[in-house]
């Protein structure tokens, strides 16, 4: 019988295919058993149901819909003119998303087109005889399952199909988040561990962190639009089920340094259990630590073109919730908070600095920054050969005057917008492969990691019994664990406010504060610039482009309430 067989540039070929909502793409049957193993045809098709992964965690897809859109992070008009993309920003962060908005559609697309590339590879896999090929099918269909989790989460919707050549069944719901728990409880037996299979790739803890993150949102799932979500004991129960599966596997530890967890060299850190794999030779980004530095900001002195983009900084309302919490004390109490690894230079005497000594600070970064000083193209050094360091201005806008200035306000006002505005976050180290600053991303991006599993379940304890003194010593359990530096101090008590709070700090710049807002209760409120409370906003619209592409289907897809 004929094998369906994909060399790479097959592969590549199919990679161009649109995002319609049924998921078709075009199938190439090639009879290439002379020129390609069975082992190289599977090792080919598992590759593709990673790869879209770092198009997904996105600064402007994924990333924008789950940070920009909530109480965490905000992104003007930067000097009236930067960042303005017809308002879709300011759409996401005021809740006046369309099914036009770009970032809606362009999250869409990719994750479509990855629910795509493993309906496919599981086909193909599942013929395959390779040995390696149980194993790849498996974290194919772990990986459908994940795409769908996105989906629902972010959009109210799942697509179950199977065969590439049929129509894609909409799930919505109960039904979807059934489905999708079948499939992760159905592929968790093949699945390795991730000393088997190293790092970025799909293991049995991953599966166990996303049932339980399944589970801690079932109620908003099921009940989308409801007043006061229904947090079930038997979804609870799971919750700690799975979260103990990890915790008890004994693979996984919290790191002592906060900001190794986001370094350039965390691919094989011990708190990561599921991330998206950013070794410079998969082609990663690094918008994640280009995106809220100053345009004058340049980290690396090997690259001179490698600079920041003054893009989002932190609401003053995130902000003030670190304020509140340890006052009078300075919120870089916190190891999280900041992490200062070149200091302020203020005296003649400090002003050189040897090229591999030179290294950013990490964290919210607030005030006048510091840092190496650009003319025409080059960096100034001093009389030794030093690298001359030095108060930043904004030299790139033409404004060597105004001083690189990072405000607790920010806001869509003329004031409130201009490029120094607002506190900024280099939570991800800068790339030292970077040339550009966009590109050649180093450091992973975090999925799934263990202090998420540890608060999971504390969550679970507290919406379950109320057990504050069995969440309260998994928080404090965390927050001891950061002890390259004077760790927070431990928490006296633990409700759900307290939780939520906890998570800003230790999650913040993760892609999780909208799903947690919309499970807090805390998405109708107000915050900087936002005042809509419309529980419709979420989820977001199904893109209009899907909904035109699938016209022809009478019925198929349906707009979500109100849009």
């Amino acid at each position: 019988m004929k094998k369906k067989l994909y060399t790479l540039l097959s592969i590549a070929g199919l990679l161009v295919a649109n995002a319609c909502t049924d998921l078709k793409e075009e199938v190439l049957d090639e009879s290439l058993s002379t020129s390609l193993t069975e082992k190289e045809a599977a090792d080919g098709m598992i590759a593709p149901v990673y790869a879209l992964l770092p198009n997904i965690y996105y600064h402007t897809g994924y990333f924008a819909l789950q940070e920009i859109s909530t109480d965490e992070a905000i992104l003007p008009y930067r000097g009236g003119t930067d960042w303005g993309d017809n308002g879709i920003y300011l759409e996401l962060h005021k809740h006046t998303y369309n099914s036009n908005t770009a970032n809606v559609r362009n999250t869409w697309n990719p994750i479509v087109q990855a629910l795509s590339r493993a309906v496919t590879a599981i086909n193909v896999l599942s013929e395959n005889t390779d040995p390696s090929s149980t194993l790849y099918l498996a974290e194919a269909r772990g990986m459908r399952a994940f795409y769908n989790w996105m989906m629902l989460d972010t959009y109210g919707i799942a697509f179950k199909k199977d065969d590439p050549s049929t129509t894609s069944v909409v799930l919505r719901g109960q039904e979807a988040t059934d489905y999708i728990k079948s499939e992760l409880l159905a592929v968790e037996p093949q699945l390795k561990s991730r000393a088997e299979v190293g790092s970025g790739r799909l293991t049995k803890a991953a599966v166990w962190g996303l049932l339980a993150r399944l589970h801690l949102n079932a109620a908003v799932y099921r009940d989308r639009y409801a007043n006061t979500f229904d947090f079930t004991s038997e979804d609870m129960d799971a919750v700690v089920e799975y979260c103990n599966k990890v915790i008890d596997s004994g693979e996984y530890a919290l790191s002592n340094d906060y900001f190794d967890i986001f370094g350039n060299d965390n691919h094989d850190n011990s708190e990561l259990i599921f991330a998206v794999d950013q070794r410079p030779d998969l082609n990663g980004h690094n918008r994640m630590s280009y995106f809220s530095l100053s345009g004058d900001q340049y980290p690396l002195p090997e690259y001179p073109s490698a600079n920041g983009t003054d893009g989002p900084g932190i609401t003053s309302d995130f902000y003030e919730s670190w304020v509140q919490a340890y006052a009078p004390e300075d919120p870089t109490r916190d190891p999280r908070f900041y992490q200062e690894n070149m200091s302020i230079y203020s005296n003649s005497s400090d002003t050189c600095v040897a090229d591999a000594d030179y290294k950013i600070n990490r964290g919210i970064l607030r005030g006048q920054q510091y840092g190496l000083l650009r003319v025409n193209g080059v960096f100034l050094r001093c009389e030794d050969g030093r690298l001359k360091v030095g108060p930043l201005t904004n030299a790139n806008r033409n404004r060597s005057d105004l001083p690189v200035i990072f405000t607790e306000r920010i806001d869509f006002t003329p004031e409130g917008s201009n490029y120094s505005t607002g506190y900024r976050v280099e939570k991800y180290e800068f790339s030292r492969e970077s040339n550009s600053g966009r590109n050649n991303g180093m450091a992973d991006i975090s999925i799934v990691r263990l202090a998420d599993i540890y608060l999971m379940r504390a969550e679970a304890k507290l919406r379950k019994s109320n057990d504050a003194s069995g969440a309260l010593a998994d928080v404090n359990f965390v927050r001891a664990a950061r002890t390259s530096t004077t760790p927070p101090p431990a928490l006296k008590s633990m409700d759900l406010d307290i939780l939520f709070r906890e998570r800003g700090f230790e999650f913040y710049w993760e892609f999780l504060r909208r799903t947690d807002m919309i499970r807090f209760n805390k998405y109708e409120g107000q915050w900087t610039e936002k005042t809509d409370s419309n529980p419709q906003k979420r989820i977001f619209p199904i893109p209009q482009t899907a909904i035109d592409g699938a016209s022809n289907l009478e019925g198929y897809l349906v707009q979500n309430p109100g849009y």
